[in-house]
């Protein structure tokens, strides 16, 4: 049976209905994760040490695409809730346009500047060469990767998070292919890696936007629009939490791998690399679950049923609480393994990635509240208080631990620092929670 908007969710419901997105967002993490795995085993420490060098940069050129998406995505779902379905087209429509223009003028500057950045960040030598090499050719795909990051909300607006899921699942088991095929039996070496990725990037964009340029079954589809400003500022002032996030963590890991660089050299960049794809996909889970849930918030606060808004948060609560149990204990069992699968062949760098591994894991025991908070505000259209939410838990909070924690306990301190931020985010969001809850009557 579909699961509408409009529904009245019990857990298995909410679960269900989120499942998809929470998959989704785990496939993309993926891609990463699968490139540092062929590139760490098949071509050398330091190409590995250059794709988690550059790895931010390229998150940052592509945080638009998460924008527009989850802040967009609100607006759409918000005015389905209010019964203006061709305003609702009209929006969609005009978010997906804007991306790829915003795209491709972004994928070029970032051609022509990824160098530069990559030298002042402290590459140098052959990581510098790679880190360009392998940044230039991701970047030819940059406006496919935003809208991918911007359909994995859409799909689930459209009632269709299922299929979704099968574009993502698809664009995944590509890279994975080719990523085996271009370096372990075709050895291109850093190449071949990012062939890889930019191919399942072009799968994971062209194939929704040509589901929803054709006439299809979904509640969405592209459509002729005009220039709506007001969408458009809402969009960006209500995303902006999720832009701000993804900007704020690329910038915080580029800071790590400064300091890194400083304290542990080439192999504190490697081990960092290791746990960041622990990170991605645990926190995958986290922000898919937020991906999901979003619309079906923001679809009953449009429609003023405050009752099913007051369960959907305490619900979305217990979810997360339990879910952070799990990844705690998982990555504290993991560590090892792990770390071995990444850089065994090399055990000072080895035994580096499982003592940050030891650490870095408490925080996954604070993260997914504030994601969620986060994310539930901008749900409920209030963007200032999601970025300020997001600006304390992906900047302020970190850029201070990591920049002070190192002082007293040097390496140590790096993976500390996280944890500390995550604890005071969860403060914080707790406060805005309890502050709010009359204004919105959740």
């Amino acid at each position: 049976m579909d699961i509408q908007l409009s529904d009245r969710f019990s857990f298995g419901r909410l679960i269900r209905f989120t499942l998809p997105s929470i998959l989704m967002m785990v496939f993309t993490s993926i891609y990463g994760v699968v490139d540092g795995f062929f590139v760490s085993n098949f071509v050398g420490k330091t190409p590995f040490a250059a794709v988690n060098f550059i790895y931010p940069f390229l998150m940052v050129v592509g945080a638009l695409g998460f924008m527009f998406g989850t802040g967009g995505g609100a607006l759409i779902a918000k005015t389905m809730g209010e019964g203006n379905e061709e305003k609702a087209q009209q929006q969609f429509s005009l978010f997906v346009y804007t991306t790829v223009v915003c795209g491709t003028v972004i994928a070029l500057l970032g051609i022509a500047f990824i160098r530069p950045v990559a030298a002042f960040l402290g590459a140098e030598g052959q990581m510098l060469d790679d880190s360009v090499l392998y940044g230039r050719i991701l970047l030819l795909s940059l406006p496919m990767l935003m809208l991918q990051y911007e359909f994995q909300s859409f799909f689930v607006i459209a009632e269709r998070p299922q299929l979704g899921l099968a574009v993502t699942i698809a664009a995944g088991v590509a890279n994975m292919v080719l990523d085996a095929l271009l370096t372990a039996v075709i050895p291109l070496g850093l190449v071949g890696a990012a062939i890889a990725t930019t191919v399942s990037q072009l799968l994971g964009g062209v194939i929704p936007l040509v589901y929803f340029g054709r006439p299809n079954p979904s509640r969405l589809h592209l459509c002729k629009t005009n220039i709506d400003r007001t969408a458009l500022r809402k969009a960006c002032t209500n995303g902006s939490s999720e832009l701000m996030s993804n900007l704020s963590m690329s910038v915080v890991s580029m800071l790590y791998n400064v300091q890194l660089l400083k304290y542990a050299g080439e192999n504190g960049i490697a081990a960092y690399g290791t746990l960041m794809y622990v990170n991605l996909i645990f926190l995958a889970i986290f922000i898919g679950y937020s991906v999901g849930s979003a619309p079906v918030i923001s679809y009953h606060y449009g429609a003023g049923n405050h009752a099913e808004l007051q369960s959907l948060r305490k619900k979305s609560m217990a979810i997360i609480l339990v879910s952070s149990a799990i990844m705690f204990m998982l990555a504290e069992l993991l560590a090892k393994p792990l770390s071995t699968i990444f850089v065994g062949y090399d055990q000072a760098l080895c035994d580096l990635t499982v003592r940050g591994f030891l650490i870095y894991s408490f925080s996954f025991l604070f993260a997914g509240v504030a994601i969620f908070g986060s994310s539930f505000f901008t749900a409920l259209n209030d963007g200032l208080t999601s970025a300020l939410i997001s600006f304390l838990r992906t900047l302020l909070f970190q850029v201070a631990a990591v920049l002070i924690f190192p002082l007293l306990w040097e390496v140590d301190g790096i993976w500390i620092s996280i944890v500390a931020a995550e604890v005071m985010a969860v403060l914080v969001t707790m406060l805005f929670m309890t502050i709010k809850k009359k204004q919105y009557h959740y």
